[in-house]
């Protein structure tokens, strides 16, 4: 009788345990599904800058957004590979849908949604950011390595919208 408690709580205990290695899975591919798709969203963001913006300034920082959402996303690409999960191949639908929205302004309008954009988009991506960083795993690795970057965006953003 006490070898049946003992046995029946060790596979209680491991029913537990992998219970919450499977709800961790599902936080970091979760975080991962949208990262990679907030990094796509942001290369072609920038690159849009690159075309639609007026100012210098604009343009540069596209080109910012683009080059350092691309190698974010090769490392989240890799983190993704590492969990087994399939990756997303693109940004998501309301992603697309603020794209077109602004491939449709240009000059200083432009400008001004395009930086209010991006200083709200980098405050709510540092925030998960943050989080996920406290998982012990390829996505809070990840995580933990782009939020100076992050923040360098924040930071441009905020005084782009400032300037304008």
């Amino acid at each position: 009788m006490n070898r049946m408690l003992v046995s029946l709580g060790t596979v209680i205990f491991i029913a537990i345990s992998l219970a919450n290695v499977s709800a961790k899975d599902k936080q970091s591919e979760a975080f991962l599904k949208k990262a990679i798709e907030g990094n796509f969203a942001e290369v072609s963001m920038g690159e849009l800058a690159q075309q639609n913006g007026q100012s210098d300034a604009i343009k540069s920082f596209g080109r910012m957004l683009s080059t350092d959402h691309a190698a974010a996303n090769q490392k989240a690409l890799n983190a993704a590979q590492g969990l087994g999960m399939d990756p997303p191949s693109g940004p998501n639908a309301k992603q697309k849908a603020d794209h077109d929205k602004m491939a449709k302004m240009s000059g200083a309008s432009f400008d001004k949604m395009f930086a209010t954009h991006m200083v709200a988009d980098h405050q709510k991506d540092i925030v998960e950011y943050k989080k996920a960083s406290k998982s012990k795993d390829a996505a809070g690795e990840y995580a933990s390595g782009q939020i100076d970057a992050l923040q360098k965006h924040l930071d441009t953003a905020k005084s782009l919208k400032a300037g304008s």
